[in-house]
């Protein structure tokens, strides 16, 4: 078994790597960054914004996974850009930059690698975000590409019928050392917003790694075309004053 992760230098890349790995895959890990998850098999540095803009870039990327004759069991594409802005600040390169590593990548990594994942009896795992249903001010281009990346995750799931599975996460926030570093110092702040999703509490990385493990496998063999909301509960709360 094989799996691609992008965005693997993340909080929750470097997690999802260790947890397939764990779990029996040979991991082949991406990110911009030059510096490899910590539990990968084979790391490619790329830019998927270039991937995106350049074809010859594509195929080179593609090249180098080096992926088995087996073909590719799971592709997951987990790497995101937030440019967060309220509307009047938002430019049309924040447009490009995050519909491009949001959306446009993860159609056109399904779309190159798309013979390898039929090999295999594959399967895709797009990570969306609860921001595809329910967001918050500043976050325009972010929760666009999201409500669109779960469009995307139906539309190929229909188009591919059998040949490859395609399933979404949508995660609520997540304690990974970006976003504690955000709080750092804010305890109080903190505890609120664990308080707003009815389990009381924010999602561990190993969770939503888990949920995505469940998806690639056999055990979901009848699951495509869903988003599936690892939030808490928060989708479902109104946050009226009580």
């Amino acid at each position: 078994m094989t799996a691609l992760i992008t965005g693997a230098a993340g909080g929750i890349g470097r997690v999802l790597c260790a947890e397939f790995r764990k779990a029996g895959y040979r991991v082949i890990a991406t990110d911009v960054s030059g510096a490899p998850a910590a539990a990968c098999d084979h790391f490619v540095e790329a830019d998927l914004k270039e991937v995106c803009r350049d074809e010859a870039c594509l195929k080179r990327f593609v090249r180098q996974l080096n992926l088995p004759a087996s073909g590719l069991t799971t592709l997951i594409n987990n790497a995101a850009v937030q440019a967060l802005n309220r509307t009047e600040k938002v430019s049309v390169q924040d447009w490009r930059d995050t519909l491009d590593v949001n959306l446009l990548a993860p159609f056109l990594l399904t779309q190159a690698l798309l013979p390898d994942l039929e090999k295999a009896g594959g399967s895709v795992v797009n990570m969306g975000s609860v921001h595809a249903t329910a967001t918050k001010p500043g976050f325009v281009c972010y929760a666009t590409s999201k409500a669109a990346l779960v469009g995307l995750t139906r539309a190929l799931a229909v188009d591919l019928g059998g040949r490859v599975r395609v399933n979404a996460i949508n995660p609520a926030a997540v304690s990974t050392p970006m976003l504690r570093q955000g709080f750092e110092g804010k305890d109080a702040q903190f505890a609120v917003l664990g308080g707003m999703h009815p389990v009381g509490r924010i999602a561990e990385p190993e969770e939503i790694a888990q949920a995505v493990l469940f998806l690639a496998s056999r055990n979901a063999a009848f699951v495509t075309g869903a988003a599936f909301d690892v939030d808490g509960g928060i989708l479902s709360r109104l946050h009226d004053p009580d």
